[in-house]
């Protein structure tokens, strides 16, 4: 899971300031949450040059900060909500080629210090990740082709995000939201319960997912909340997040893989060393035993 240099697993999505607790004032919030997330999006997607890649990173997580702030509100916002929903999803989804593309460097940066200590590896590595940014630019250059300068998707973001205040967000009452994250937090408990118990990567990825939905709504509901238990969540949701890049590099290193073989070999063994460590501390935090992140 990506990270701007600078942030740190406690200091990433804490709850904004706390609101008022009247039903107007939580709808309300809401929305003005919904619509600071769109406008980010839409800013972090238009940036240029170099920052580009990591501008598509920072994009999609506010759109998913978005779509977790809408689904808070359910039904009460009316039929529209689906609709914008639905095109944050795939405006989301179209995206997600430079992203893998961009995180597949950043695991193998990490790859790169969880094994500093072997030459062999490092080496393997170094040509693995000149392969892999080469990967990247190609992929840049198919999206760019069709889309230039994203000017496509960020018209339809511009569109969303003046229909977004338009939802009935004064509906929308505490009970709603408390409701709403009670079925989130049961659905990543199930995921959670599934994934230990199965051990396959697409179960892990469902987990990551709902955990990661369940620390958005927590940060975009933005009132009272117990801070360990917030902290907690979002170390889960960001470990899970480490765990599923780490994942993506081992099926990379696929029959299809553009690296050597001797190469994807020893890209599978170390990514599959980096996801069992990482997933134990995940296991150890979902029971709330003490674990310290590995490195």
């Amino acid at each position: 899971m990506l990270r701007t240099s600078g942030e740190s697993v406690d200091s990433l999505d804490q709850p904004s300031s706390v609101p008022a607790s009247s039903q107007e004032s939580i709808g309300l919030h809401l929305r003005d949450y919904a619509c600071a997330e769109l406008g980010s999006s839409i800013a972090h997607l238009s940036w240029r040059g170099g920052r580009l890649h990591e501008g598509v990173h920072l994009a999609r997580k506010s759109l998913r900060r978005t779509r977790a702030t809408i689904e808070l509100g359910g039904c009460a916002l009316g039929s529209g909500a689906s609709l914008i929903d639905r095109e944050l999803r795939r405006a989301n989804r179209s995206l997600s080629k430079l992203r893998d593309a961009h995180a597949t460097l950043h695991a193998l940066d990490q790859l790169v210090s969880r094994n500093a200590g072997d030459e062999h590896a490092l080496q393997a590595l170094r040509r693995i990740r000149t392969t892999a940014a080469r990967v990247r630019a190609a992929c840049l250059r198919s999206v760019l082709a069709g889309d230039p300068r994203l000017q496509d998707r960020l018209g339809v973001l511009a569109i969303l995000r003046a229909a977004l205040p338009a939802l009935a967000w004064a509906a929308v009452d505490p009970a709603l939201v408390e409701a709403a994250i009670g079925r989130t937090r049961l659905a990543a408990d199930d995921a959670g319960a599934k994934a230990c118990q199965s051990g396959r990567d697409d179960d892990w990825h469902a987990w990551r997912r709902r955990a990661r939905r369940l620390s958005q709504q927590q940060r975009a509901r933005g009132d009272v909340i117990a801070k360990s238990a917030g902290k907690r969540e979002k170390r889960l949701a960001i470990l899970l997040g480490e765990a599923q890049d780490y994942a993506m590099l081992r099926e990379r290193a696929g029959r299809k893989s553009p690296f050597a073989r001797d190469d994807r070999d020893l890209l599978r063994s170390l990514a599959t060393d980096a996801i069992a460590d990482l997933r134990k501390c995940v296991a150890r935090i979902s029971t709330k035993e003490p674990a310290a992140t590995p490195k």
